[in-house]
């Protein structure tokens, strides 16, 4: 038996949800909430069909709305890079994605045989004197270029005042080379979870399991349901 008694989880890779919430049960004794499908995200969400946006993006949202106000527009940026708008009354009304860092050089390094996998940092001057400081510059500028031309896009048709978060994984390196990051939060999903849990406790209740009642099946579509 353990002291968890609620559990809430935002996924956007359906192929590990089978083995998580089955592991969640077993070591935890909790059937989690899976946020947007059994508690609601707490957002007003404008995009044509809602259920495509990633969890992740939305729980992002309610975090950054709570502690930044708005209008925002989120950066995340990590395998992939995303870009969320907030309008002015806290509607989440969509954004941009884009191929992140890693994943770029990665692409380049298996594409183009000669040349080496290098680390991500940014030389001083723009044109490199070796192979590796010449991709080092290319990607880290080339990928500041793109930070910059989407997000000033994006702030004119805000309106032009929305202020600028970055997450993930590369946000405070990246935020060290792009002005227009006004905060950098790499909390801000796990934030957005525990407002999920607070503005949604009816759904926790009631969610601690019999140790020995710890099977699920999950279908296709991804919808994941206990055995009867």
């Amino acid at each position: 038996e353990t002291d968890t008694t609620a559990v809430v989880i935002a996924s956007v890779v359906p192929p590990v949800m089978y083995t998580l919430i089955n592991a969640i049960r077993k070591y935890l004794f909790v059937q989690p909430v899976i946020a947007g499908r059994d508690a609601d995200i707490g957002i007003e969400n404008c995009y044509a069909n809602p259920r495509e946006v990633g969890a992740d993006r939305l729980v992002n949202a309610v975090s950054a709305v709570r502690k930044y106000g708005k209008p925002l527009i989120i950066v995340d940026i990590g395998t992939a890079t995303t870009f969320d708008a907030i309008d002015e009354n806290g509607a989440y009304q969509g954004g941009a994605i884009f191929p992140g860092l890693k994943v770029a050089m990665g692409a380049l390094f298996l594409k183009a045989s000669k040349l080496p996998r290098v680390d991500i940092e940014r030389p001083k001057n723009a044109i490199g004197k070796t192979t590796v400081q010449s991709m080092q510059s290319g990607a880290v500028r080339g990928y500041v270029g793109a930070l910059t031309g989407i997000i000033t896009d994006i702030q004119k048709e805000l309106g032009g005042k929305a202020r600028v978060v970055a997450t993930g994984g590369m946000g405070r390196m990246m935020a060290e080379y792009c002005d227009l990051i006004d905060d950098v939060d790499p909390n801000l999903t796990l934030e957005g979870l525990r407002l999920i849990y607070e503005n949604n406790r009816e759904a926790f209740e009631n969610r601690k399991l019999d140790m020995n009642n710890s099977v699920i099946e999950v279908t296709e579509e991804g919808a994941w349901q206990e055995n009867k």
